[in-house]
């Protein structure tokens, strides 16, 4: 009995060869299968989801109007009249306000991690490559910074400027940047001395373009757990500002504003201070639970 050659048939007649073409992953590849396979990430992204569409788009389409004022005021929760959170001392509509107090925290969250964000990681990164007395002089300054208290900080900004949203978030992204920056330069430190870095300084690319193409996408990583982490910092800073009477201008409000105004009333009507503290608990969990869950997949000792 003669053996079969596996490239012909029964026939005799030679079948084309199908090769497999397997295709590589990439390492973020791994890092979203990981991250999709936490199933506490997974969920918190879902219903941070709904947070940010109930923030964006609640107040437009909602029936009362977050400034409007009423002779109903601080009803308790009901149906009539589209009240299901109750109102205020002015008789506004409290879910209307939890909408746009959710809204301005967000936005203030996002807004003052991206600018903290830019300053940060451009300032740790130029501090890390350069090195020697450029990183001493620049690591100063974050020190210095350090050292000045946050809220002398915001109320000089106050006493100088008008109190306006635009300040709030200079004021918290002018300060929030700082361990952004550390983080960044530590990272820089570690990979600077690395083999593909030196070839590229030896095949005379410039110190910039090193920077933005071999530093920076390193350092992606740690960053973006980072920046998850940083959100939350932010709205519960720009909260404790609005709980003192430092935040946003009336008629427009925060969770923080709304938490205050509850703890006035706790004991009579404690819906006015459950309602946007149990909403700032479970948008902070939210993403407390994505940012661990970015730092399980971006960790290189669980590949």
């Amino acid at each position: 009995m003669t053996d079969i050659d596996p490239l012909l048939d029964p026939t005799g007649r030679i079948q084309p060869v199908r090769q497999a073409i397997v295709g590589g992953r990439s390492l973020w590849d791994d890092a979203r299968a990981r991250l999709f396979r936490n199933k506490a990430a997974v969920i918190s992204m879902w219903i941070l989801g709904v947070i940010v569409i109930v923030a964006v788009f609640g107040p437009m389409v909602w029936m009362n109007d977050y400034k409007e004022i009423s002779d109903l005021r601080t009803i308790a929760p009901t149906l009539e009249g589209g009240h299901i959170l109750g109102t205020d001392i002015q008789g506004r509509d409290l879910f209307a306000r939890l909408m746009i107090g959710l809204r301005i925290s967000l936005m203030v969250g996002v807004v003052a991690t991206a600018v903290s964000l830019v300053i940060g990681v451009t300032w740790g990164a130029t501090a890390g490559y350069l090195g020697g007395r450029i990183d001493n002089f620049m690591m100063r300054i974050v020190d210095v910074l350090y050292a000045l208290p946050f809220i002398f900080f915001v109320i000089l900004l106050l006493t100088v400027f008008e109190r306006n949203i635009v300040l709030i978030f200079a004021a918290i992204g002018a300060i929030e940047w700082l361990t952004m920056a550390r983080i960044v330069r530590g990272q820089t430190l570690a990979i600077k001395g690395k083999e593909f870095i030196e070839a590229a300084r030896a095949s005379g690319v410039s110190r910039r373009a090193i920077i933005l193409r071999h530093i920076l996408p390193n350092v992606i990583g740690p960053v973006a757990v980072y920046v998850t982490l940083t959100i939350p910092v932010v709205i519960l800073a720009e909260s404790f500002l609005s709980f003192l009477g430092l935040g946003v201008n009336e008629p427009l409000t925060s969770l923080g504003v709304l938490i205050s105004e509850g703890a006035k009333t706790m004991g009579e009507k404690p819906w006015m201070l459950l309602a946007p503290a149990i909403t700032m608990a479970v948008t902070l969990l939210c993403l407390n639970f994505i940012g661990d869950g970015l730092r399980d997949a971006l960790d290189p000792k669980e590949r």
